[in-house]
């Protein structure tokens, strides 16, 4: 088992300095040459020059005949890859109290895509959040949710009535915690219609984690070591490869979900 780690540990090792992490993905934007790479870190052409020989020495950097330096094709690979550990590091905090629960280990593997999200604090500001992802869709709508804000639904309903061609699926969890007068106020807005009509799909997963997300937008939360969904906490964005995670999440609870059965709902 030892002797599995040995080209493992080397490799973390050599990237465990700042600088040559900076230059490796400085270089995979790009090719540069030393002062241009210099200039750019706004470090010495010393001190860039020792890690491009270390690093080139290791398997990470080629060296043209111009003078330019490139990433291997071991390194680009790399650079994939320490997004999903610089994603974990930035919001160890989070993670010491945040568990990734029932998440699929395939997209525990591809975390690194949520690394260019901000990270959203307190109830009201996530519940302000998740507003406004339903408000914003223009195209469609997507949520996996353990808990329904009695506030949303009307939101939602006016979003669909708005604009008839907005597409809505719904993953609500099988322990779905709802709000006292969800009954009553989904019977005044005659939601019942718009399932009926196929405006508003749903289905039920075992599910703790919480996604919500449209065309341009998305945010998730996980659920704490307890297991418990939390959504005092989340991570929002807007880059595709953030929206990409979400959205292939959500897909995977839909395909795997059940039908929906309202008698399963406790108010």
């Amino acid at each position: 088992m030892q002797a599995s780690f040995e080209h493992t540990s080397q490799d973390f090792f050599e990237l465990s300095s700042q600088q040559r992490l900076e230059i490796i993905f400085t270089l995979n934007k790009n090719i540069k040459k030393l002062t241009e790479l210099a200039n750019e870190l706004d470090v010495t052409r010393q001190e860039v020059h020792r890690n491009l020989v270390r690093l080139e020495k290791n398997g990470f950097v080629s060296k043209e005949k111009d003078g330019y330096f490139s990433l291997t094709p071991f390194a680009k690979t790399i650079c994939s890859q320490i997004p999903s550990i610089k994603f974990l590091s930035e919001n160890r905090e989070y993670f010491e109290t945040h568990d990734f629960g029932g998440v699929p280990n395939k997209f525990v593997m591809r975390i690194g895509q949520l690394s260019s999200g901000t990270n959203v604090s307190g109830v009201v500001k996530v519940l302000e959040q998740w507003k406004a992802i339903k408000s914003n869709a223009k195209e469609f709508f997507c949520e996996v949710l353990s808990e329904i804000p009695l506030d949303s639904i009307p939101t939602l309903v006016t979003q669909i009535k708005e604009n008839p061609k907005l597409k809505c699926q719904c993953v609500l969890s099988e322990s779905v915690i709802v709000p006292k007068g969800r009954k009553t106020l989904l019977k005044e807005l005659n939601f019942e219609k718009l399932v009926q009509d196929g405006k508003i799909k749903r289905r039920m997963y075992k599910v703790q984690t919480v996604v919500v997300l449209n065309e341009n937008e998305a945010c998730v939360s996980f659920p704490d070591l307890n297991g418990k969904s939390d959504i005092t906490q989340m991570f929002y964005g807007t880059d595709p490869v953030f929206r990409e995670w979400c959205l292939d999440f959500f897909r995977f609870c839909w395909y795997e979900g059940s039908t929906f059965l309202e008698n399963k709902i406790k108010d």
